[in-house]
């Protein structure tokens, strides 16, 4: 049986972790939810991010700076994979957009391991976040405790876009049914690619504020690419809110579970979402007849 404190560790990680999750899952059932697209590329562009982090901490040496310029090199990559295969794939079946990312995801890994090696690299964390911090009843680790908090503006921002403002009306319209969107004079195509590219640079921002945490490797995308899935499943297909309570629900999970045997959290989560189909097939904030 572990003991309290590492339950209370292991319940900030699951938040840290959940957190994370909801991030990168929220761009991924924007995109499902408004485009249709499978994008299977997800996981590799939540590792692209995180080594476009640490090229530019490289040579900066600024953490700001880093994020800054990698998530403009997100958006111009999600506006060329956009631009260049995914436009040719909106009308196809399901199975064409789930090789034709799948594709794109191993030309992202296998080029970013013909640059940079095999190996692990290693990005440093900034000076702002170094050190613990004491909470009272646990000590924790400082960064972690921000990356938290610079998610959950994050996706307060897109909570904003989404919910009030003119493009989050026509995104969240284009989800329930893209071609009344159309017929009503907006330009369908031009919001895909702005969508598809907001999609991208929250799976690369997700990347970046978490590099500083694990080891950042050419595969570190695929767990979460599963995982990802995973949470949109719980939460619900289209759903932004969905995509963060599953999240969250997703990282506390695996991390608690993790405290009682970590060969078993995965196990866990997938039990989970297992019996949520069962119960409530359309997820937790999902609508019913929503494909």
């Amino acid at each position: 049986m572990p003991s309290v404190p590492l339950l209370l560790s292991q319940a900030f990680n699951g938040l840290a972790l959940g957190s994370l999750l909801a991030l990168v899952s929220s761009g991924l059932t924007i995109i499902l939810g408004t485009l249709g697209v499978l994008n299977f590329a997800h996981g590799a562009l939540f590792m692209l991010g995180a080594y476009a982090i640490f090229v530019v901490m490289q040579a900066t040496g600024s953490f700001i700076l880093a994020v800054l310029v990698g998530c403009a090199f997100m958006l111009v990559v999600g506006v060329a994979v956009e631009r260049v295969v995914v436009r040719l794939f909106y009308q196809r079946p399901p199975e064409d957009q789930i090789l034709v990312t799948f594709g794109v995801a191993i030309v992202v890994v296998e080029a970013v391991r013909a640059w940079f090696g095999g190996n692990s690299q290693h990005v440093s964390v900034p000076g702002w976040g170094e050190g613990v911090t004491q909470l009272g009843f646990l000590i924790y680790p400082t960064y972690r405790l921000e990356v938290i908090g610079i998610i959950a503006v994050t996706l307060g921002g897109l909570w904003l876009v989404l919910y009030r403002t003119s493009i989050g009306l026509v995104v969240r319209a284009g989800i329930e049914d893209q071609r009344m969107v159309g017929i009503l004079g907006i330009n369908v195509r031009r919001t895909f690619l702005l969508v598809f590219a907001i999609g991208v640079v929250a799976a690369g921002f997700a990347g970046m504020v978490y590099a500083p945490i694990i080891a950042v490797v050419p595969d570190m995308g695929d767990s979460f690419l599963v995982e990802s899935f995973v949470v949109i499943v719980i939460g619900g297909l289209g759903s932004f809110p969905g995509a963060v309570v599953g999240g969250l629900i997703a990282g506390e999970i695996v991390s608690i579970t993790s405290a009682f045997n970590s060969a078993y959290s995965e196990v866990m989560l997938y039990a989970v979402m297992a019996l949520l189909l069962v119960v409530r097939p359309q997820g937790l904030f999902g609508t019913e007849g929503r494909v």
